[in-house]
């Protein structure tokens, strides 16, 4: 295979969302420190929603951006929670995927902690092909071409190949 046209996981972004600042939001960080051994990020509301309680620029949700080595790791043992299936509506045109995990006692190694208690994440999966660089480079900007777009066959095929995951065909 042409190794321009190889696959490879640019990053994986966990985020989760609780709605409010407090101990809520420190256990999310908690957990996201544990699952990946890095140090998560709070972020901020910006609208002003009043039913909920929420104003601009209320910490109500915290993530935590994983590459290399690491995120293919990462991303194994998040699929394996999910027992390797995924459905094909979770796939988008452009080479990403996401998918959510409604309790995190089922990634694999990660224990349950009572001070945490029971808390689901999101988990976003950003794929590129070597010669992306080109569209955020500074000088000399360029698109990328139709034929070297990652297309969802080629994610279909990348994550059963590597990761061995079941796609579910919608009914």
């Amino acid at each position: 295979m042409n190794k321009m046209r190889e696959l490879r996981i640019e990053k994986i972004t966990l985020n989760i969302g609780v709605g409010s600042p407090g101990d809520k939001l420190n256990n999310a960080k908690k957990l996201l420190q544990t699952i990946t051994g890095l140090k998560p990020v709070e972020t901020s509301s910006i609208k002003r929603i009043p039913t909920w309680g929420v104003r601009p620029k209320l910490p109500i949700a915290c993530k935590v951006t994983v590459r290399g080595k690491k995120a293919e790791e990462i991303l194994q043992r998040l699929l394996m929670s999910r027992e390797n299936k995924l459905p094909a509506r979770k796939i988008d045109a452009f080479g990403n995927f996401s998918f959510g995990i409604e309790e995190y006692i089922t990634i694999p190694g990660v224990k349950y902690d009572a001070t945490i208690g029971v808390i689901g994440l999101e988990v976003a999966v950003t794929l590129t092909r070597p010669g992306y660089r080109i569209k955020n480079r500074s000088l000399q900007k360029k698109k990328i071409p139709t034929r070297h777009q990652i297309k969802r066959e080629d994610v279909v095929s990348y994550l059963k190949e590597k990761f061995s995951v079941n796609i579910e065909e919608a009914e």
